[in-house]
């Protein structure tokens, strides 16, 4: 089996339904067809549109699998079907299709697929932008309309071709119109709502923006695969470079606005972080500024090490194929920029190459500090000019003094000598100084020190004097070494300090995942790729570093060698990384505690519910029964029936608070099954209204019916008309009235009572609470926990409102039964917890069982 050759997936992906997705893909496999290729349909989804049925003629489709479903018949792809069959290509649709409970041995088709994919099957697969998990939410506030099935978005995005079947929305709508897409019954409906103009353009952008990072991710790796370095312009992407001065804010609206003028533009601000004191001289709270201007903008903050600032911005730019470069002009003026040499801009501009570069203008141009940061170090360049200064200088300060000759005294011209030398010592260190001090004191021996033009290094006194002058320019010169590299190592101190608390503060406001870890680490390091792993890989054959990240992982980076102080901050981010994979070990053991102390409160709250509020009904049905039993007392015909009513009430009290205790066990354990089928509302009201008499019933004309369980929908209703009457004023009747909008119809259940604090209406559904009762008399508390419980079961939900005027509405909103068809095909509603218990989540679909109705 490892010797397969792993399928391929290829993906067709529409902002919504009816754009020909699935006429595109049954196109494909009959022109693969037609090139020779053994070509399937394991299953499509044509909705009964002719023309995209008539596209099934002349390919071989495999006949579904029929599963039977809480009282009806479904149609699934039949996987072992297909695997027995072995073509070279298998048409699935609807990748993000929920499969009937037992109707195979995946809850999700995609895994279905999958399973094609491992054993050498090419699939051509359909999608639609709202299935994508990530993407699911965001779908959902835009057409309020809750997307249950989903799809990884990792699953789409291994696929080997996405293609985008995209149509404007004005041409969807109008195929919608004809008749193309839905059942003429169902387009006016479909136009006023989920297919409005203005959804089916954000639909449309989302589509095109996931494929567009899709490509885009694409083509990264193709120019790291073939090592290209050039820039290609395929979309704007705009680098501003931030020292953390007060110039910041200005470089990035400004590479905002060059961003913002092509669509699809990208911001990235980047801060380079090295050993010569650059990130010494910025403020960290400004960076932090500076950081949340460009993520309220729309862009992306990073941070990169590098030695020469330069430099790193131009491999971090060319790494992220930027097409545009913006920095802020110097801050030195230009006596220090005659003085100390071109700075960063002038260096990125002959580094850039293809790369455009903006030089912006701000109010800190040429108010810089007087000694610059490049002083701090000693490059190559000043490891040459520094003997060359010591050789050149005190010669050149002998001619000038040689023409001043007669206007200072030896003393003086001995201390300007000194003074040479220490400048010497400031450019080249001690080795210059050297230099420079042999020099000036032989020069200062011949020009200066009689007898004039002649060395008298004979004379005890000269020697003498010269040694002194030598030992005191080694010294300071030594010293002034010292202090720069003290201040070197200090400013590569506050650069990895720094690096690390931008690290830490991203990780305290929890915006970091593992993987993004990672990445950020790689980034960082401007390293080629940035692996987790448990066991140390073998890197001697491999240009590989290796850092241990807690106890039992290690970080392994590929790439360009690490100098051992870039080595102590990686040490640091893998520190970091081991103590992100520990909190996740502990979150995931968390979550396993976390159902057994759920379970644990609600036995202890059911032990004492269960003492007082079964004891009450059942003591009382118990001395009923116990009276009418007794052979010393003579009971009328009037008190034998007052006890038998006694009797018969209690138990039957006694009943309810059984049954509402199983249901809400069968709801936690998953094992409710419910039989769900058109019900009308009139058909439920009278059984569910029997105990409660003292309701008005308003507006139930013309209500569709509603897909539900219909003897617990009466339950539901029950419950919470029961709870108004409760808690409605003497002389007050309850009001239950009813609307359709969107294809749901919410039915509300009006009291006036003292209504409820908007505090405490996460509680209002917990088991065993009564808030607002005086007593604990008249129940467990489980009527609304039940309640929503088994409206979540059925595919609906129960949410308090407040009544104009005072009061508490509960409404209940279903689905209709004549609704249409959900774009993504079947979405069984499956039996769920009472989401305020803390249980653990139901079992997967495929292992719910029936058991007896309740």
């Amino acid at each position: 089996m490892n010797d397969v050759r792993p399928g391929r997936l290829k993906v067709y992906l529409g902002a919504a339904p009816g754009v020909g997705k699935t006429y595109r893909m049954l196109d494909e496999g009959r022109r693969r067809a037609a090139r020779g290729a053994d070509v399937v349909v394991g299953f499509a989804e044509c909705h009964g549109r002719p023309r995209t049925e008539a596209m099934l003629d002349g390919l071989e489709v495999l006949p579904p699998a029929r599963c039977d479903y809480r009282g009806g018949e479904f149609k699934e792809m039949d996987l072992a079907a297909v695997l027995a069959r072995r073509p070279q290509v298998a048409i699935v649709d609807e990748i993000a299709h929920s499969n009937v409970p037992g109707g195979g041995r995946n809850p999700k088709r995609w895994q279905d697929i999958e399973e094609l994919l491992a054993a050498g099957i090419d699939v051509i697969t359909a999608l639609n932008i709202q299935h994508l998990e990530s993407l699911n939410d965001v779908v959902e506030k835009i057409t309020r309309v809750p997307q249950r099935e989903t799809v990884p978005d990792e699953v789409v995005r291994r696929a080997r071709q996405i293609e985008l079947v995209d149509i404007p929305p004005e041409g969807l709508r109008r195929r919608m119109a004809h008749g193309n897409i839905y059942a003429p019954e169902k387009i006016d409906a479909a136009l006023a709502n989920y297919f409005r103009p203005g959804n089916l353009t954000a639909l449309r952008q989302l589509a095109l923006l996931w494929v567009a990072d899709r490509v885009d991710e694409a083509l990264q790796s193709y120019r790291s695969e073939h090592g290209i370095g050039g820039v290609w312009e395929t979309r704007e992407r705009v680098v501003v470079a931030l020292t953390g001065g007060r110039e910041g804010d200005t470089l990035i609206r400004r590479a905002a606005r060059i961003a913002a003028r092509s669509a699809g533009g990208d911001l990235l601000a980047v801060h380079v972080t090295r050993s010569d004191g650059l990130a010494a001289g910025a403020s960290h709270a400004s960076l932090a500024g500076q950081r949340r201007l460009v993520e309220d903008l729309g862009g992306s903050y990073h941070s990169v090490v590098g030695d020469d600032v330069a430099t790193a911005l131009v491999e971090f730019a060319r790494a992220e194929n930027a097409t545009q470069l913006v920095l802020g002009t110097s801050r030195r003026g230009r006596v220090e920029r005659f003085v100390t040499g071109r700075g960063t801009g002038e260096t990125v501009v002959e580094l850039s190459a293809d790369i455009d570069v903006h030089m912006v203008t701000h109010e800190r141009a040429g108010r810089g500090r007087l000694l610059p940061s490049r002083r701090r170090t000693l490059p190559t360049a000043r490891l040459v000019a520094g003997p060359v200064a010591g050789l050149l200088l005190p010669v050149l300060l002998t001619l000038l003094l040689d023409r001043a000759r007669g206007t200072l005294n030896l003393t003086s011209e001995a201390l300007l000598f000194l003074l040479a030398v220490v400048g010497v010592a400031c450019i080249g260190g001690v080795a210059s100084a050297v230099i420079a001090s042999v020099t000036a004191s032989l020069l200062l021996n011949y020009w200066f020190i009689p007898p004039i033009g002649a060395f008298t290094l004979n004379d005890p006194n000269a020697l003498l004097a010269l040694a002194v002058f030598a030992i005191v320019a080694a010294t300071v010169a030594a010293v002034v070494d010292r202090s720069l590299r003290l201040s070197r190592r200090s400013a590569r101190a506050t650069a990895e300090a720094e690096t690390m608390s931008s690290l830490a503060g991203t990780i305290v406001r929890g915006g970091e995942t593992i993987p993004a870890l990672l990445e950020r680490t790689r980034e960082t390091f401007a390293m080629e790729s940035v692996e987790l792993v448990e066991e140390p890989p073998d890197t001697s054959a491999e240009a590989a570093v290796v850092v241990p990240a807690g106890s039992a992982s290690h970080l392994v980076l590929r790439g360009r060698a690490l100098p051992s102080s870039e080595r102590r901050v990686l040490a640091a981010f893998a520190a970091h990384v081991g103590g992100a994979v520990e909190r996740a070990r502990l979150v995931e053991a968390a979550a396993e505690v976390e159902p057994v102390k759920a379970a644990d409160r609600m036995r202890t709250a059911l032990l004492r519910a269960v003492g007082h509020d079964l004891r009450t009904p059942l003591a009382a049905g118990w001395a009923a029964v116990s009276s009418l039993r007794s052979r010393d007392v003579e009971f009328s015909d009037e008190d034998r029936e007052e006890l038998l009513a006694t009797a018969d009430e209690s138990m039957a009290k006694l009943n309810r608070l059984v049954e509402n205790l199983l249901d809400l066990s069968r709801l936690q354990a998953g094992a409710l099954t419910l039989d769900l089928r058109a019900t009308a509302l009139e058909e439920v009201l009278p059984a569910a209204l029997a105990d409660t008499p003292e309701v008005e019933v308003r507006d139930l004309e013309e209500i569709p019916a509603v897909l539900a369980d219909p003897p617990l929908l009466e339950r539901v209703i029950a419950n919470l008309v029961g709870n108004a009457a409760r808690h409605s004023p003497a002389g007050l009747r309850v009001l239950l009235t009813a609307s359709a909008h969107a294809a749901r119809v919410e039915v509300r259940v009006v009291d006036r009572g003292p209504g409820l604090p908007p505090t405490d209406r996460d509680r209002l559904f917990e088991p065993f609470q009564r808030l607002g009762d005086t007593d604990n008399t008249t129940g467990l508390g489980l009527g609304l926990a039940l309640s929503r419980g088994l409206a979540e079961a059925m595919a609906g939900t129960l949410v308090p409102e407040d009544t104009p005027g005072g009061g508490l509405t509960m409404v209940l909103s279903l689905p209709c039964a004549e609704r249409a068809e959900h774009p993504g095909g079947f979405s069984p509603p499956p039996p769920l917890p009472v989401p305020s218990l803390g249980a653990a989540p139901p079992d997967p679909p495929k292992r719910l069982r029936r058991s007896p109705r309740p």
